[in-house]
């Protein structure tokens, strides 16, 4: 199996915003050959998975997609693409609220929650019990698979056999100030309208979210979490919520392989929040940090050609989850 390169950044790419950007502006989605199940939750919601079906025992890719995203989004198709092409099923997740539709329940989902993917890995593990499991999680799904490996520690299944994260927000209230800064401040908008739109619809059924807020006037990340993310899912505030999910704390407890994958330039968390992740891997051999200095926020656009640009994060993480599984499943990507 030829072994992907260390990251080289794309010429023709300049600078961590674009870097970021690339992706859902210009990139060309792949084809993928996914279904689309709905699965009953314990607390009588659904929730909406995107299935690929691999041969029987093959490895199975587990997908976390990030905040207001979806298994349609540039870089979940591209990672999907990959596994399709090594012949191996994947089930990607989207997050309650996510991928166009509502959920039934009072909840959201949000950067700590973790019973969602715990039942969604439950039932993998009990319909294929043969197959071995990789997880892979970008951004806010980064957060959130971490935080479920540190959670369940030494327990994690024996079938799930690796790990990977991409530009993950490791500490939760540092990567909301930081994104209230310069450009990134255009990023903050974005989720910002999107989660506001949602939260005034949800609001309809459940009158009792943030009742005396006009949702309308928060021009925060902190903000809509401290007034609506915090108080719907039991948290005391925002500092409460973000303390309380941040992955940073939780990562000396992993004990899966993971590979984590974030730009020291990425414009979603200052750098030095790496520095301490490193400071935790050094004590944990489970964790595997390749953290170059550029790279934007899951760019990392490689190649030197505009026309055929490499997705670098999408092969290393799946060069990685490979390299964990026995060596019948690690063929090589037609």
């Amino acid at each position: 199996m030829t072994r992907v390169p260390p990251y080289r950044p794309a010429w023709f790419v300049p600078g961590r915003h674009l870097r970021t950007l690339w992706g859902k502006f210009v990139r060309r989605r792949p084809r993928v050959p996914a279904s689309v199940e709905r699965w009953t939750t314990p607390d009588d919601d659904v929730l909406v998975i995107h299935r690929l079906k691999g041969p029987p025992g093959r490895p199975l890719l587990v997908l976390l997609h990030g905040l207001e995203g979806s298994p349609d989004s540039h870089y979940a198709r591209g990672l999907l693409a990959r596994a399709h092409a090594r012949g191996w099923s994947a089930a990607a997740l989207v997050f309650r609220t996510c991928g166009g539709e509502m959920n039934r329940t009072r909840r959201f989902y949000h950067s700590g929650e973790t019973t969602d993917l715990d039942f969604v890995i439950r039932r993998l593990t009990s319909e294929t019990p043969e197959a071995p499991i990789v997880l892979t999680g970008f951004s806010l799904g980064g957060n959130v698979l971490l935080k479920w490996l540190g959670e369940r520690g030494a327990e994690v299944p024996a079938t799930i056999r690796a790990a990977a994260a991409v530009s993950v927000p490791y500490d939760l209230a540092r990567g909301s100030r930081y994104i209230n800064r310069g450009f990134a401040r255009v990023y903050e908008r974005h989720f910002l309208r999107s989660l506001v739109r949602k939260a005034i619809e949800k609001r309809q059924r459940f009158p009792d979210i943030a009742p005396r807020i006009d949702l309308a006037t928060l021009r925060t990340m902190w903000d809509f979490d401290d007034a609506v993310t915090a108080p719907v899912h039991g948290f005391r505030d925002a500092t409460d919520y973000y303390q309380r999910s941040s992955s940073l704390g939780w990562l000396d407890r992993i004990r899966v392989p993971t590979l984590l994958i974030s730009a020291a330039d990425d414009p979603f968390l200052p750098r030095d929040v790496l520095d301490e992740v490193r400071a935790v891997a050094r004590s944990n051999s489970a964790l595997q940090c390749e953290f170059p200095e550029h790279g934007g926020h899951v760019g990392f656009i490689a190649g030197s050609l505009p026309w055929r640009p490499l997705y670098w994060a999408e092969w290393r993480v799946m060069e990685f989850l490979a390299s964990r599984l026995p060596p019948a499943d690690q063929t090589t990507p037609v």
